[in-house]
């Protein structure tokens, strides 16, 4: 097995045509790293986002059935910062990650197609 996997190429990946990738726009052949960060970008996201809309909803269902009781309100209230929080981390460590991949000059990047 492992004679197997060093005579693959890992430098080009061959996809196809169709775009099956995420709906990749330049399907002929993508790095390692381009995939990757396609799945990364576009899924971590999303389930981020579900993530956060599914903690919102229960803080606030839990907000609203703790009937003046100051512990479960301030539960609650705990439950929806820390889901904001954790968005705000998941948003600012994908920016930090296309700073530095800006830094070093590598492609692909946010930062790039905006600059550039």
């Amino acid at each position: 097995m492992t004679k197997l996997l060093a005579q693959i190429d890992f430098d080009k990946v061959k996809v196809p045509a169709s775009g099956g990738l995420v709906g990749s726009a330049n399907a002929g052949s993508l790095t390692i790293g381009e995939i990757i960060g396609k799945v990364f970008t576009t899924y971590v996201f999303y389930a981020a986002g579900i993530a956060l809309l599914l903690y919102l909803i229960l803080g606030g269902f839990q907000f609203m059935l703790s009937r003046g009781d100051p512990k479960a309100a301030q539960a609650a209230q705990s439950k929806i910062t820390n889901a904001v929080i954790g968005f705000v981390i998941v948003f600012l460590a994908y920016i930090i990650v296309q700073l530095v991949a800006q830094l070093f000059g590598l492609k692909g990047t946010i930062f790039g197609e905006i600059f550039n």
